[in-house]
């Protein structure tokens, strides 16, 4: 690959898979490629958690000789852009530490909420309402992290009068949860790195007794990506170690008012 574009391109194509280090790497260059344009090697290999070496190895894969050739393909991304933010400016200096977090947390949600605006993709939002409203039952599946962002997601879709069911694992009972699916309902599971939940295993029920399976996911490596008839990509900041949900919340809340929408009609 030549640029930034033809990269993703390649990485979405399925065509080049990974060990688990490499995989990881992918992901976070996918996820986080300001970071990768303006970091020294040093630093990309500490955010992504692997070794300096694992990014040279990554580069030398697609033909370039090392992570400096290679992360040109981020710098000239950034040209005439405005590079995503990371966070509100550093404020270390500041007296009140809890301060100092809650303006990087809200500068990380910020940054989240911007990037949605760069490359959305409308037409599969609009795929993704279609499907949802015509389902005649929607299950809503989200574990860990995204399970906030679901659980709101299947109230507020109770309160607009759309029939739900948060699958919410109690008692351990998820997969009897999504034992009664048919071809007539469809699946909204949101899911995030590093897809360690039960979340894919459940879609993947839905997904072979035939119901539409949609997602938010953070990028083309994500289980849920090859089990969804359409998905919504939706990469979230964090700051401090502690990531936001803004930007899920927000496409999740404008997929439920299409839904309540469509269904007026």
């Amino acid at each position: 690959p030549q640029t930034y574009e033809e990269l993703r391109a390649v990485l979405s194509s399925g065509t080049v898979h990974f060990p688990k280090r490499l995989r990881q790497v992918a992901i976070f260059l996918w996820q986080h490629p300001s970071e990768v344009a303006l970091g020294t090697i040093a630093q990309v290999a500490d955010q992504a958690g692997v070794q300096p070496s694992t990014l040279v190895r990554f580069a030398q894969i697609f033909g370039y000789s090392g992570f400096s050739d290679f992360q040109l393909l981020f710098k000239d991304r950034m040209k005439g852009s405005w590079p995503d933010a990371q966070g509100s400016p550093d404020k270390a200096g500041e007296p009140n530490a809890d301060l100092h977090f809650l303006n990087g947390m809200v500068g990380a949600c910020q940054a989240s909420l911007g990037r949605i605006g760069n490359n959305f993709d409308i037409a599969a939002f609009e795929t993704m309402v279609g499907h949802l409203a015509a389902a005649e039952l929607i299950y809503v599946i989200g574990s860990k992290r995204a399970f906030p962002v679901t659980t709101y997601l299947s109230l507020t879709l109770s309160q607009q009068g759309v029939r739900n069911v948060l699958v919410d694992n109690v008692g351990s009972t998820a997969l009897d949860q999504v034992g009664c699916i048919t071809p007539r309902d469809a699946v909204l599971a949101v899911s995030f790195s590093p897809y360690n939940s039960i979340t894919p295993d459940l879609v993947a029920v839905a997904h072979e007794r035939k119901a539409r399976i949609l997602a938010i996911t953070d990028s083309t490596f994500s289980p849920l990506a090859k089990l969804s008839d359409t998905w919504l990509e939706v990469v979230e900041q964090d700051f401090g170690g502690f990531r936001s949900l803004a930007a899920s919340l927000a496409v999740g809340m404008a997929l439920v008012h299409g839904v309540v929408a469509r269904r007026t009609d």
